[in-house]
């Protein structure tokens, strides 16, 4: 087959398409965002919980137990974290993004008042020391792990601080501990920096277990959430090949009635005008017997067809030679794969479904503009199918929705199948489909075959 030489457009595509991805990141970083400021915004209400507990606490300690506390640092350590409140209060209606950092320093800076508040009560000896454990699970909710570890060192660093100096709590028991260390000093601040060694530890099994199991149900949703987009997929699929098979049945007879009577008009027809006539209703009505065929097989992977084993070459020449214009593809291959490569897929099946790309990329390019199919090896090992075009592009609006079915840019041409179909088919296989475009820089789509489907290191028989 003689191929024209490709466009610049064509050409440039792929490194054009670098575009569309950083558009998808651009979604994915507001998304981001609107995560981080409902984080942020519980950890305001939390930190109003958080402020009346301390303050409660504090004045049950000093009236209920008789305790004279420092009230005058604490109160000034509560208004600053009332004062921070507020201030994040105020400060997140008004900014249009909310950062990661944002959050991490929010918590840094309840570290940094919590500190506070147990230098002036006794520092390691207070028993809600632990509560560092409190703001460590927290930032493993809400924040990535660097993150978090730096808030882990922050606290154990902090809790380290307050073993050299804190301001005693002025009870008996607590002279009485102070007393002891200094006689026989050893055992208990053994004691007191294994509390500390067991907080850190603590701290670090906190942060690694609690991401662990995040990115596990995280993982395991996407999952679902693939799954249910599949099986959806699948539904339709059956319907549609349902609804086709229906078509086909039940048009079945009257076409055929139509053609055997056209078929002798044409014959018994004295004019010449009428036995044209005849004739020409005859080739429509075979045309439609052709397309509820092609409708009955297009509707997904061809029933009971049996996976065979064909040479890239022969499944790229099958797609290509059937479209309306061959000549505008230009088939090229990549480094590591070679044209006898093999696969084992669904022929007519997986033809079509490369069939639907390339002409999506014939229609969308210009009257005489080429495209390029170039396949490669994908990262996973199988065979990438990639169609690049110079055509005009898809806004993000219409990438979002190429692959659904029924949705079409080309008024009163096509049913919105191509894409959907392709991607099913893919899909069933193991693979994937992959469309990165942007406005005035062409398309560029790629098509998976999965390892299990390819053996480009082994030559198949000629396909």
């Amino acid at each position: 087959m003689q191929a024209l030489p490709v466009d610049p457009a064509v050409v440039s595509a792929g490194r054009r398409a670098d575009a569309a991805v950083a558009a998808r990141h651009h979604v994915t970083g507001a998304a981001d965002d609107g995560v981080h400021r409902i984080n942020m915004s519980w950890l305001v209400r939390l930190r109003w919980a958080t402020i009346f507990g301390q303050a409660l606490l504090i004045g049950v300690v000093h009236l209920g137990f008789a305790i004279a506390l420092p009230l005058t640092s604490l109160i000034a350590i509560l208004g600053a974290e009332v004062g921070i409140n507020l201030a994040v209060t105020a400060w997140l209606p008004r900014t249009s993004r909310v950062s990661e950092f944002a959050v991490a320093l929010a918590l840094s800076a309840d570290v940094g008042c919590f500190t506070g508040l147990l230098y002036f009560t006794g520092g390691p000896m207070n028993p809600f020391s632990f509560l560092y454990l409190v703001h460590i699970a927290l930032a493993a909710l809400v924040l990535p792990p660097r993150w978090t570890w730096a808030l882990v060192l922050l606290s154990a660093g902090a809790s380290a601080a307050l073993f050299v100096r804190h301001v005693p709590l002025p009870m008996d028991a607590h002279a009485h501990m102070h007393h002891h260390m200094a006689e026989h000093g050893e055992p208990l601040g053994m004691h007191l920096r294994g509390m500390w060694v067991a907080f850190a530890t603590a701290a670090a099994f906190i942060v690694y277990f609690m991401h662990r199991v995040t990115r596990a149900l995280a993982d395991r949703e996407r999952d679902l959430e693939t799954a249910r987009e599949r099986g959806a997929r699948t539904e339709k699929l059956a319907s549609m090949a349902t609804l086709a098979a229906g078509a086909a049945h039940e048009l079945g007879t009257p076409l055929a009635t139509i053609a055997v009577v056209a078929k002798e008009l044409e014959r018994a027809a004295d004019v010449a005008a009428i036995a044209t006539d005849a004739r020409l209703i005859r080739e429509q009505v075979d045309r439609c017997r052709s397309i509820l065929s092609q409708m009955a097989g297009d509707a997904g992977e061809s029933p009971g067809e049996i996976p065979s084993k064909i040479s890239l070459g022969a499944l790229a020449r099958a797609a290509i030679e059937r479209l309306p214009s061959p000549e505008r593809v230009r088939l090229e291959w990549a480094d590591g794969v070679q044209e006898a490569s093999a696969v084992t897929v669904p022929l007519h099946a997986v033809t079509r479904a490369l069939r639907n790309v390339l002409k999506n990329g014939l229609d969308a390019s210009e009257k005489d503009g080429a495209i390029l199919l170039r396949v490669a090896r994908a990262d996973d090992g199988g065979v990438a199918l990639e169609v690049l075009d110079g055509g005009a592009g898809m806004t993000e609006a219409v990438l979002a929705r190429a692959t659904e079915p029924f949705f079409t840019t080309k008024e009163g041409a096509g049913m919105g199948l191509g894409l959907y179909l392709t991607r099913t088919v893919f899909e069933l296989l193991g693979g994937k489909l992959d469309i990165e475009s942007q406005v005035g820089s062409g398309t560029r789509v790629v098509c998976t075959l999965p390892l299990a489907c390819a053996s480009l290191d082994r030559a198949a028989s000629p396909g």
